[in-house]
Formats: structure tokens, C-alpha cells, sequence
């Protein structure tokens, strides 16, 4: 097993027991990025919370050899995409899709996931509905639709 599969372990339950969710986890270039979300999103306060917990945790267990830092963090608005569970998660959403060099043709698709199976996901862009397979995509993320800013309002003055 690697050291993030030996982490993930270690703080899944941790999480479930918090009502949160181990959105992500990654160990590489001595950082250790472990990605915690929930059902209306993971604030600052609970992130800051968490950390102190794994910090203490990881301590205990050696389970990371060396020196790393240490990243807890929410997925923000533009979600990695990075496991099959994220895109079932995202379905219904837009996302940003970039295909790996192997692909002929267009590489970067931008659309709506309709579908996702053992296999890949269903895009549906203006370009038509996409096909994809896990093995061809290079990255993705999903994509926040920022909204235009609303106009300030006048307030009238009362009568009196």
C-alpha cells in the first residue's frame, strides 16, 4: 500500500465521525493535501479544526516517512476531478475536461456531465455529446458559472 492509500485509511473514519467527507488525498513533492468536504460545503473554522486533529494523528502514527507539509483543505469551487467517485459526484454539473496526448482530435472539451460508468464519462458540449474514457483524460475540474454583479440599488427616502 502507498502512503496516501495507509492515510486515507487512517482518517476516513476520523472524518465520517465529523461529518465530513475525505474528498481527496494526495502525497507527493513532501506535501501531504488531504481535501475534506461536506453536504453545503466545509468551512474555514472546521478546516482549521481538522488540521490541528490530523496533524496530531499523523504524528502519532509515522505513517508519512520524512519531512512533508501538511494542506487541509476544502475543494472549492472548481472541483478536481480526479476519481471515478468525483464525477459521479459531479454529475448534472459543468466540467472542464483535457484529454491526454494519446487523443486524437479535439482535447479540451468544456460541458455538461450526463453520464459516468466504470469505464468513462458522457460530456454534452456544443460540439455534440463526448465519450470519454478515465484512461484519456489528462484533467478535469468542474466549473463554477460566475454570475453577472448585481447593480446597486437606490434606497428612496421616506415621506414623513
Amino acid at each position: 500500500m502507498s502512503v496516501a492509500d495507509d492515510v486515507r485509511d487512517l482518517l476516513t473514519p476520523l472524518f465520517q465521525g465529523r461529518g465530513l467527507h475525505l474528498y481527496d488525498l494526495t502525497h507527493g513533492g513532501g506535501v501531504l493535501r488531504i481535501i475534506v468536504d461536506k453536504p453545503g460545503g466545509v468551512g474555514l473554522d472546521e478546516v482549521a479544526d481538522v488540521s490541528k486533529v490530523v496533524s496530531r494523528l499523523l504524528d502519532d502514527s509515522d505513517l508519512v516517512p520524512g519531512r512533508y507539509t501538511l494542506e487541509v483543505t476544502s475543494p472549492g469551487l472548481e472541483r478536481p476531478l480526479r476519481r471515478p467517485e468525483h464525477f459521479v459526484r459531479a454529475e448534472g454539473e459543468t466540467i472542464a475536461v483535457k484529454l491526454g496526448p494519446q487523443v486524437d482530435g479535439e482535447r479540451r472539451i468544456q460541458g455538461v456531465l450526463v453520464g459516468c460508468d466504470e469505464v468513462g464519462i458522457t460530456v454534452e458540449s456544443d460540439g455534440g455529446t463526448h465519450q470519454l474514457a478515465f484512461s484519456d483524460i489528462a484533467k478535469a475540474r468542474t466549473v463554477f458559472a460566475w454570475g453577472p454583479t448585481p447593480k446597486p440599488t437606490i434606497k428612496e427616502k421616506s415621506s414623513r
